[in-house]
C-alpha cells in the first residue's frame, strides 16, 4: 500500500550525522498499527543520496573509528548498553505497536541491549588494547631467526551495510552493530519496513546520547535498491531476510564478481527432536511441550530460529498435540499487548498474516492435517480489556499440523512464518536424523533426550546440517537460554537453506569486519607492528629492573638476564618429600636412567619454575601488583642434579585498563642451563600499576 499524507510523518533515516526525510509530500509505503490497523507513519527513501551515505561511512566515520582502540571503543559500547537500558519504556511502547507483547520486546529490545553490554565486556577482557589483533604463532621463515611471518587481522577500510528483517527491529540492528563497531567499522543499517520505525526510534536515542562517533551509525529507512551499486571490496553486507532476497543479493555484480563481502541467515525449518526416552511423565517431555508452545507463541512465531518441525516417536504424536493444545489453552491470551493480560500479540502486518495463511495452505493441499487452530480471524482481547474481533489486526491463533506421510514435500520446503508448527512422527533415531536433515540446512535444533547415547547420535547426524545444537535435559531444562535464543557468546547462522553465513560468536563475529593479512618482517618490525615482542627482536637489560617501572615508563622489551642458580640432589629430593611429587624421575635413579628422556635424577619442572620467580623478581614494594598465571608452558630440556638454571625475562605485551589504575603485562619468559640450551618457556602474567 502506498498513500500520500501530508499530516503523517515519514520514519525518518540518518544519514551523514543528520535526520533526513523526503521532500514534499511524495508517496510512501504506509506502516499501521499491528493489533488496531492505525497508520502510524509513511515510509519513502525517495531523493536520498545513497552514494553520499556510503562515501561519508569510508571518510568520516572510518577516521572518527580509527581514533580508538578496541578497549575504547569496547567503553563505548557499554556506555551506550547503559543509556539504551534506561530508555527501555519508552521504546517498549513502540514496540507495542508492532503487535509484540511486553516478553517479545524484552526478547528483542533487552537482548539487543544485552549483546551491546556482551560485546562491551568481551571486547576489554578478549582482545588487546590496540587497533591490530595478532593470528596464531609466529612462523619462523629463516635458520637465524631473522625473517618471521605473521597473521595479523585489521579492519576492513568499508562500511558494513547491514539489512534487517521485521521480526527483530532492535536486536536484529544491535548484535550486527556492535561487533562491527568494536572492529572499527561504521555501520549503515538498514530496517525492514513494517517495524523501521521502531529501529529509528532506537537510533533517534542513540544520536540523543552523543556517545558514538561520527559516521560510525547510519540509518537508511525505506527501499535501499542501489545501495548495492555503490559498494566494493572494501564493504561487507550482512543480510538477514527471505532465501529469495539473499539470493538476488548474491547475484548482484558487485557481490557475484566485485569482491563485496556476504553474509545472509534467511529461511529455516528448525526442527526439535524428542529423544525416545523422553515420554509423558519424564522431565524431558515436559521441557520439550514447554520449548515448543514458547516457539510457536513468542513473537508470535516470527522467529528465524522458531520450532517449525516437531520430531517425535510415531506412537506420541498424539500426546504432544494433547500436551501442547493444554498448555497453550491455558497460558496463552491472544489479543493487543497493551492489554495487561494477553499473552501473544499480532503478527507484525496485515500482509504478513496473509503470507502466513498463504503457506499453511499449501501445507494442508499437501497432505498437513490440522490438529489445533484454524484459519478464521481469532476473537482476541483489545487494548481496553474487552473481548472481541479485530479485522484491522493481524492475528493469527497458534496452529499445530500432523502428517501422515513425514516424507511431504511441503512439511520440508515451505515454512509459515507465524504461530505455525508441524509434528511429525518418526520410527527410529535414524529416521530422525534423516527428516531433520530434510531441512536442507537450518539455524537450530533442539534434541529433548537424558540417554547421552540418543543425544551422540543426533548430534552426529545432523551437526553439520545446523549452525547451532542444543541438547535439553532435566539437568539444564531451568537454565537453559532456550531453542529459539541466539547468544552473543556463540555463533549464530546455518548452512544451505538457512543462508551459509554466520554472525555472533564472540569474537568471531568481530573478526567477520576485518582482514586477515600475512605480515612478513625481522622480529623487531613486527614488533613495532604489534606491540609485541618477538623472540630476536632488540632488548634493554640496561634500563634498570623492569619490575621497578609502571606501565607509564615501562616499554616492550624491556628484559632482566638473571644469575645462574645450581641444582643439587638435596634440592630436588626437599621438594620432592615437601610437595608430596615423588615421581620415580626425581626419586629413582636407576628407574631414572632407565627412561630415555632422562640422564638420571632430574630437577622438577615445577621446582625449575619456583626457582625462576626467584631469580627475576625484586622483593621490594613497586608497580607490580600482583602475578595471576602462567600460559603457553613448555618444559623442553631436562635439568640434572649439578647442572644451574638461570632465566631471562622481558616484556612481552603491555595492556592498559581504560577504566582501572593498573593494567595487564605479558613477559616472555626462558630458563637455560648453563649451557644456554632451552629448559622452559612460558608467559608470565602480572598486573601493575599504571
Amino acid at each position: 500500500m502506498t498513500a500520500t499524507a501530508l499530516d503523517v510523518e515519514y520514519v525518518p533515516s540518518y544519514v551523514r550525522d543528520a535526520w533526513w526525510t523526503p521532500g514534499g509530500a511524495v508517496p510512501g509505503t504506509e506502516v499501521r498499527d499491528a493489533s488496531t490497523g492505525e497508520l502510524l507513519a509513511l515510509v519513502s527513501s525517495d531523493g536520498l543520496d545513497t552514494a553520499a551515505a556510503v562515501e561519508h561511512a569510508r571518510t568520516t566515520g572510518q577516521d572518527e573509528l580509527g581514533k580508538y582502540t578496541f578497549h575504547q571503543r569496547a567503553l563505548l559500547l557499554k556506555d551506550l548498553a547503559t543509556f539504551l537500558n534506561g530508555h527501555r519504556e519508552e521504546l517498549y511502547e513502540v514496540s507495542a505497536r508492532s503487535g509484540a507483547t511486553r516478553r517479545d520486546s524484552l526478547v528483542d529490545i533487552d537482548g539487543g541491549i544485552g549483546v551491546l553490554f556482551a560485546y562491551g565486556s568481551k571486547g576489554r577482557r578478549e582482545l588487546p588494547n590496540a587497533t591490530v589483533i595478532t593470528d596464531g604463532a609466529v612462523e619462523t621463515l629463516s635458520r637465524d631467526g631473522s625473517f618471521l611471518g605473521e597473521h595479523l587481522y585489521t579492519r576492513r577500510p568499508g562500511a558494513a551495510v547491514q539489512i534487517n528483517a521485521f521480526n527483530f527491529p532492535v536486536w536484529g540492528m544491535l548484535e550486527k552493530l556492535a561487533p562491527a563497531f568494536l572492529a572499527g567499522v561504521p555501520t549503515i543499517a538498514k530496517p525492514a519496513t513494517p517495524t523501521g520505525y521502531l529501529a529509528a526510534a532506537v537510533v533517534r536515542l542513540i544520536m540523543e546520547s552523543g556517545i558514538l562517533p561520527a559516521g560510525s551509525l547510519q540509518l537508511i529507512s525505506g527501499s535501499a535498491r542501489d545501495l548495492l551499486d555503490h559498494l566494493d571490496y572494501r564493504d561487507m553486507v550482512s543480510f538477514t531476510g527471505s532465501a529469495s532476497t539473499a539470493d538476488k543479493l548474491r547475484a548482484h555484480p558487485n557481490v557475484a564478481v566485485g569482491g563485496v563481502r556476504f553474509t545472509a541467515e534467511t529461511d529455516s525449518l528448525n526442527a526439535a527432536i524428542l529423544g525416545p526416552d523422553a515420554v509423558p511423565g519424564t522431565p524431558e517431555f515436559e521441557a520439550y511441550i514447554k520449548s515448543l508452545v514458547t516457539e510457536v507463541t513468542v513473537k508470535a512465531g516470527q522467529k528465524c530460529t522458531s520450532i517449525r518441525r516437531a520430531l517425535v516417536p510415531r506412537a506420541l504424536v498424539d500426546d504432544v498435540v494433547a500436551a501442547a493444545a493444554e498448555r497453550i489453552r491455558q497460558r496463552v491470551v491472544l489479543g493487543d499487548p497493551r492489554a495487561a493480560e494477553v499473552t501473544m500479540g499480532a503478527l507484525a502486518s496485515l500482509e504478513q498474516l496473509e503470507a502466513v495463511r498463504a503457506a499453511v495452505r499449501s501445507l494442508l493441499e499437501a497432505g498437513g492435517e490440522l490438529a489445533l487452530g484454524t484459519l478464521d480471524a481469532p476473537d482476541v482481547v483489545l487494548a481496553d480489556g474487552r473481548t472481541g474481533s479485530a479485522p484491522d489486526g493481524a492475528f493469527m491463533a497458534p496452529m499445530l499440523l500432523t502428517w501422515p506421510d513425514a516424507d511431504a514435500d511441503a512439511l520440508h520446503t515451505v515454512e509459515a512464518f507465524g504461530p505455525v508448527a508441524s509434528v511429525v512422527g518418526y520410527d527410529s533415531v535414524a529416521d530422525a536424523v534423516r527428516l531433520a536433515a530434510r531441512g536442507g540446512g537450518s539455524l537450530v535444533a533442539t534434541v529433548c533426550t537424558n540417554d547421552p547415547a540418543v543425544a551422540a547420535e543426533v548430534l552426529t547426524g545432523i551437526a553439520g546440517h545446523h549452525g547451532r545444537v542444543l541438547i535439553l535435559n532435566r539437568e539444564d531444562a531451568a537454565s537453559s537460554t532456550g531453542h529459539g535464543s541466539p547468544v552473543p557468546h556463540l555463533v549464530h547462522g546455518g548452512p544451505g537453506r538457512a543462508g551459509g553465513g554466520e554472525e555472533l560468536g564472540g569474537i568471531r563475529a568481530v573478526l567477520h569486519y576485518m582482514q586477515r593479512t600475512a605480515v612478513q618482517g625481522s622480529p623487531n618490525m613486527l614488533t613495532a607492528l604489534t606491540g609485541i615482542w618477538h623472540s630476536g627482536a632488540d632488548r634493554r637489560f640496561d634500563a634498570g629492573h623492569p619490575f621497578r617501572k609502571p606501565l607509564s615508563e615501562l616499554r616492550v622489551g624491556d628484559a632482566v638476564r638473571s644469575d645462574l642458580r645450581t641444582v643439587t640432589l638435596e634440592d630436588i629430593a626437599a621438594f620432592a618429600e615437601t610437595t608430596g611429587d615423588t615421581f620415580y624421575a626425581h626419586t629413582d635413579s636407576a628407574a631414572a636412567e632407565a627412561n630415555p628422556f632422562f640422564p638420571g635424577i632430574v630437577a622438577h619442572g615445577y621446582l625449575l619454575l619456583s626457582w625462576a620467580a626467584g631469580l627475576f623478581v625484586d622483593p621490594a614494594p613497586g608497580p607490580v601488583l600482583a602475578n595471576y598465571g602462567l600460559e603457553n608452558l613448555r618444559f623442553i630440556t631436562p635439568v640434572a642434579a649439578g647442572d644451574a638454571i638461570r632465566v631471562t625475562l622481558t616484556a612481552k605485551k603491555i595492556t592498559p585498563r581504560e577504566t582501572d589504575e593498573y593494567g595487564e603485562v605479558a613477559w616472555d619468559a626462558v630458563i637455560t642451563n648453563r649451557n644456554d640450551e632451552l629448559v622452559a618457556t612460558y608467559d608470565v602474567l602480572t598486573l601493575v600499576e599504571k
